[in-house]
This record gives C-alpha cells, structure tokens and sequence, in this order.
C-alpha cells in the first residue's frame, strides 16, 4: 500500500480483499453494498489465528522449561522449523501505549516490525496528534519528518469523509469505525548489527460498523515488509512496503452483524507480540 491512496496504505484497507460468500441480506442493514468490496467474515477469524498462536507460543514455554531434563521422547523430536514460534517472552517496556526496548536481536527486530504493523494498522493513525506521535516512535527522524508532511496531505477532511469519519477522525455516533491489523508470522530476510530487514505477514480489518454503514468491515492479507535501523537504543522504521497477499482461501463462516462487530472490536484487545 502507499500512504496516500484511499485505502492502500497502513491502515491495512487496501484491495486484493479475500472473497467471502454473501449472506442473502446485507449485514448492515440493507444498505447499498459498493461493489468493489467484498463482505466481512467478522473478527471470528482473527481472534482464532491469534489464539492459535499464543498457544503455540505457551506450548513453546512449556517444552524449553529448564527445571526438567531432557527425556527421550523429547530428544527424538525432530528439529523445529525456522519459522516456528520461539517462545520468547514479549517485551514489558511501553512508549505511549506502544511496546518499546527490543532486543538488539534478529528476534528482537522481528518483535518490533509485528509490533509496529499493529501501531501503524490501528484508528490512531486517522486522528492528527495521535499520527504524529506514531510516527515519532516508530521512525528514524528523517522518514519521520518526510512521512509526517505526506500523510497531513492524505489524511484530508475529504478522504476521513469518505472513510466515513468527520475532519477530526471520528466515527457518527452509534458506528464503530474499525482499523486492526494481526500479525500471523515475521521473518528476517537481512540483518546486521546496524539493519535489519523483516516481512511480517498480516490480516487486517478496516469498514464502518454501524446501522447505517455502506461500508461494511472487510478483511485483507498483506505482506509487510519493514526496513529499521537500530537507533537511539531501539529497532526504528527507515522505510516500509506492502503487497497482497498471500491470502488463503475463504470458509463458509457467515457474516457477523454490524452490532456483533462493534461488540468485538470493543471487548477484544491486542497482544505484544514477541518472536
């Protein structure tokens, strides 16, 4: 995505939505459907890979506890794959909400390219101050300044409209604007002690939910890669890119309404993700 198309940028709305099978009437109450998105299959799915993975990474745990020897059954496992979850713990230091301190590690820079793809993929990023000061954490102070002044020019009153939101990047009242992004896997495609580049594969969510939307909440799969530096003690954003996919192929869950949508996006909160 590039930062300054409608929805092809990071707030993970772009195209290249994975087809899901319609229900006979429209999830938000009958409201005409724009025929270049496709209908939401809801948050079941999210939720779903994310505790999939948590469990992994807790069975993880449990096999690299030290306070046991290791017993035959465990030495005759065969050798874990380079892409399986490590079980290393996430880290605890936070800067405005966002995780902070990585590990000055290939695990650490996969931690925090995950960690930013779900700042960058979130609500904050419509609402001016809020922007800005992700931009600030997340990016060496030149990409910072560069995007700063490119994104002030995208984000206009008439883009936030057409998303739905007022000039300020709020939501009409009784609608729940929603922009999520969950990691499902990172991998480090170079490193150095100095740069580090990571891909972390990623389902997002973006629409209005709302008796009123004709803008439903939808799913996408991207590939985002991430260019950081270590700066000033911590893993920094130099650049980023997206492109589609890879996307999996859809089931037949129904789609969630616009109220049990609004209710998930309330009740379910993030993870510090951690490689």
């Amino acid at each position: 995505m590039s930062h300054g198309d409608e929805q092809d940028y990071s707030d993970y709305g772009g195209t290249g939505h994975t087809r899901t099978r319609l229900p006979d009437h429209d999830p938000y109450g009958g409201a005409p459907r724009r025929p270049t998105r496709s209908s939401s299959r809801g948050l079941i799915t999210v939720v779903g890979v994310v505790v999939l993975l948590i469990a992994a990474i807790a069975f993880a745990n449990r096999g690299d506890d030290s306070s046991h020897g290791d017993s035959p059954a465990r030495s005759s496992q065969p050798h874990t794959s380079p892409t399986d979850p490590t079980g290393t713990h996430p880290v605890q230091t936070k800067t405005n909400g966002i995780p902070s301190n990585f590990a000055h590690t290939e695990q650490g820079a996969q931690s925090a390219a995950s960690n930013y793809a779900v700042a960058l993929g979130s609500t904050a990023m419509f609402k001016k101050d809020s922007r800005h000061t992700l931009l600030q954490l997340l990016y060496v102070p030149d990409a910072a300044a560069r995007l700063q002044s490119e994104m002030d020019q995208a984000y206009t009153s008439d883009f936030l409209a057409k998303m739905g939101l007022d000039a300020d990047g709020n939501a009409p009242k009784g609608s729940t604007f929603v922009s999520r992004v969950a990691p499902i896997g990172a991998t480090v495609q170079k490193y150095t002690d100095n740069d580090a580049k990571v891909a972390v594969w990623c389902v997002g969510l973006i629409g209005m939910a709302g008796d009123s939307s004709t803008d439903p909440v939808t799913s996408s799969w991207k590939t985002w890669s991430f260019d950081l530096q270590w700066s000033d003690g911590d893993w920094k954003i130099a650049a980023d890119t997206q492109k589609d996919g890879p996307s999996p192929v859809p089931g037949d869950d129904p789609a969630a309404t616009s109220d049990e949508i609004s209710k998930a996006i309330e009740e379910y909160g993030g993870f510090t993700y951690a490689r």
